[in-house]
């Protein structure tokens, strides 16, 4: 038996710093609301637009990761974080918070595409996902019990931010450099499983939505509906993301076993529910229920399409692309979620949404119940053999005398055959051939 491989600890990191933002998303919409002179749909369309360039990184840069190498966009994409999001946090213009907004997510968009795109060349992306999952859930869940005892203002999650993309690129000296030779022979190749990818991104697309119209609403909810005040409703949200670590360790520990259909098909018909609940909550009974059942399917199903998407490619192209078209659904929940509650009040907008994941549920589950080659391909290195250079021997050829053979006309002066004697099965017998033996029948 083989020995387990060991944890890529800088895909973790990589994972976690990306998707930090999309966690702490309702506490960073609602002190924008708070903090800065911005009504709740404009702080919501902040939120949107910070996530928005989160996806437009992981469209960009989704089949040039073996170009740049890992080590250096990685770099790149937190030192954009950092830039982006610590401009964002000390400063009170809201031209440069939107700015800093739209940079630091496509920093982090550009750190989760490198995470991506080496997960999905993993003997175990599951597990690899699993890890980073747990990364990101324990952290947002620690921010959330911390950052309200810690004061007002718009700057902490976003400055908390800025800082875990610090810490993650400690870790990045450990990325490769450049791609493996194999893999930039294999750069061109199209992509496999087109149809079903397609289908997967767009179902992806208004999964995220869905989730994440909610998700940027939810910290209102439970301010103004539910009558909470802002350290409950924190605690919630870090009860709901500790139950969103339990339920990443059993996806974990599940793994494979259940196939990918069941979770993906039947946690999404969950998940609408509890989205339902929620959003209908009036006191700190039904929004805890609803948050934290929510919370804790969200990353179980989450695993598992990401999972998927890796084993449609080795290269991690579906991978980057469904979780781009994730972040692109993800950039328009606040906004969707503010313009529905505005419209419709709370409970309206979680029926919707509820309806809405239960239609997007159907064509993921038909995608991971479609059969498709589950091998893993080996990829074996070019190896250069030196050839010997032999040295070139001259050789001549000893010419010989052509010899001259006269050509000799021999006449045939024979006596032409009768042509009655034949037909076409071959000579008959005649008088003067008589036949030689006797004949038995």
């Amino acid at each position: 038996m083989s020995a387990r491989t060991p944890t890529p600890w800088p895909l973790v990191a990589l994972f976690t710093a990306g998707y930090l933002a999309a966690y702490l998303l309702p506490t960073t919409v609602g002190r924008l609301d708070a903090g800065l002179p911005l009504s709740a749909t404009q702080a919501g369309a902040v939120g949107s637009v910070l996530l928005l360039g989160s996806a437009s990184a992981g469209f960009l840069l989704a089949s040039r990761v073996d170009r740049f190498g890992p080590r250096a966009l990685a770099r790149a994409g937190l030192l954009l974080a950092a830039a982006g999001f610590g401009t964002a946090a000390l400063s009170a213009a809201v031209p440069l918070v939107v700015t800093g907004a739209v940079v630091g997510g496509f920093g982090s968009g550009t750190a989760t595409t490198v995470a991506a795109t080496g997960i999905a060349g993993r003997r175990d992306p599951h597990r690899v996902t699993t890890l980073g999952l747990l990364g990101v859930s324990g952290l947002a869940g620690a921010l959330y019990l911390t950052i309200p005892r810690l004061g007002p203002g718009h700057g902490l999650p976003l400055a908390a931010i800025a800082c875990t993309a610090l810490l993650a690129l400690c870790l990045t000296g450990r990325l490769p450099a450049r791609a493996p030779a194999d893999r930039a022979v294999r750069a061109t190749a199209p992509l496999p499983h087109r149809r079903s990818g397609l289908l997967l991104a767009g179902a992806m697309l208004f999964w995220s939505l869905a989730q994440n119209s909610l998700w940027g609403v939810s910290g209102r909810i439970g301010l103004t509906q539910a009558g909470l005040t802002e350290v409950k409703v924190g605690a919630v949200f870090a009860v709901a993301l500790g139950a969103g670590l339990l339920g990443t360790i059993g996806a974990g520990t599940l793994g494979p076993r259940l196939g990918r259909a069941l979770p993906i098909g039947l946690g999404t018909a969950l998940i609408a529910g509890c989205i339902a609940l929620s959003a209908a909550a009036t006191d700190l009974t039904s929004f805890a229920t609803g948050e934290i059942a929510w919370n804790a399917l969200y990353p179980v199903v989450l695993s598992y399409v990401i999972g998927l998407a890796a084993s449609m490619d080795p290269r991690g192209r579906w991978a980057v692309l469904v979780g781009s078209a994730s972040s692109l659904g993800t950039a328009c929940g606040p906004l969707t979620g503010s313009l529905l509650s505005a419209s419709a009040g709370y409970p309206a907008m979680g029926t919707v949404l509820a309806a809405g994941l239960l239609l997007v549920g159907v064509p993921m589950t038909l995608v991971a119940l479609r059969p498709r080659r589950t091998g893993q391909i080996v990829e074996i290195p070019v190896v250069e053999i030196p050839v010997a250079e032999l040295p070139v021997v001259e050789t001549t050829v000893a010419e010989l005398p052509v010899v001259e053979i006269p050509v000799v006309e021999i006449p045939l002066e024979g006596v032409p055959a009768q042509r009655a004697a034949y037909r076409t099965a071959g000579p008959l017998r005649t008088a003067a051939a008589p036949a030689s033996g006797p004949v038995s029948v």
